[in-house]
């Protein structure tokens, strides 16, 4: 299937949109569900992550095509914090804390060892 964007860049987008649902059906519940029986957060959850995964499948598909295993893993790690920090500071109103920066740091430094040749 041709894609009309470059596969790193699609598969690097979609699977940020991905993240972003994952996140709130991680966490949003939280926030939007707190009030509300566990198995309510768990229905509203799974919908929120068929969502996700209308994402990750195929950004992982196209993705596997320009991408090791290992780097595929790596970015979405990346992703993962880059989207939860400011999920939380922001969305759910937690202080920031330098360590996110630190965590974020060692991140790359993962990265970088998945990706030298």
């Amino acid at each position: 299937m041709k894609h009309l964007l470059n596969p790193y860049v699609l598969t690097v987008l979609m699977l940020v949109c991905s993240n972003c649902f994952m996140t709130f059906a991680w966490y949003g519940h939280l926030r939007n569900l707190a009030d509300k029986s566990w198995i309510v957060a768990v229905f509203a959850s799974w919908g929120i992550a068929l969502c996700e995964y209308l994402f990750m499948v195929p950004a992982n598909r196209i993705g596997f095509t320009v991408y090791t295993l290992p780097q595929l893993k790596i970015i979405q790690e990346v992703i993962t914090l880059s989207v939860f920090i400011p999920f939380a500071v922001f969305y759910m109103h937690q202080p920031f804390k330098w360590d996110f920066v630190w965590a974020a740091l060692c991140l790359l430094g993962a990265v970088y060892f998945m990706f030298r040749n």
